[in-house]
């Protein structure tokens, strides 16, 4: 019987310092919070027209602007439209008279593109026209000029 209860109280023994190695905690929350940043998008978008024109003269016909848009980014760029405008007219050294951009019709201003463009690549466009305006009134201060075109992209 004595070993019997040696066995018990080796085994309360075990029990009690079993019990003594347990794990406490306290419960509790937390938060944090981060970051991320998106780039400000492409801002190097070239527009350069590729159609050289034929001299322009009353009566003369419309013709056809093409163009390239060219991504230098990099980052890819969505162009949605190209808008071109005459900017001013040049006009030949000694031309008497005016010519402004009255004597020119630019239709339509705006042109589609829709064309997500990689880095370093380009997307044609096409459609509008510019026409010598066969106007009324004398126009030999047009004789010579230069039409200056602006293109914006968007």
């Amino acid at each position: 019987m004595r070993n019997k209860k040696k066995i018990l109280v080796a085994a309360a023994a075990v029990v009690v310092i079993g019990a003594g190695s347990a794990f406490a905690y306290w419960s509790t929350g937390g938060s944090g919070s981060g970051t991320g940043s998106t780039s400000a998008g492409a801002s190097d978008l070239t527009v350069e027209q590729t159609t050289v024109f034929n001299a322009f003269y009353p009566g003369g016909a419309a013709q056809v602007i093409n163009g390239k848009v060219t991504n230098n980014a990099a980052s890819s760029a969505y162009v949605n439209t190209v808008t071109a405008s005459i900017s001013s007219v040049t006009q030949a050294v000694g031309a008497g008279g005016t010519c402004d951009a009255s004597d020119y019709t630019l239709v339509p201003s705006t042109t589609p593109v829709a064309s997500d463009i990689a880095p370093g690549g380009f997307h044609t466009f096409t459609g509008a026209t510019l026409k010598f305006n066969n106007k009324t009134t004398n126009q030999d201060g047009c004789k010579g000029a230069t039409v200056n075109l602006a293109y914006v992209s968007n």
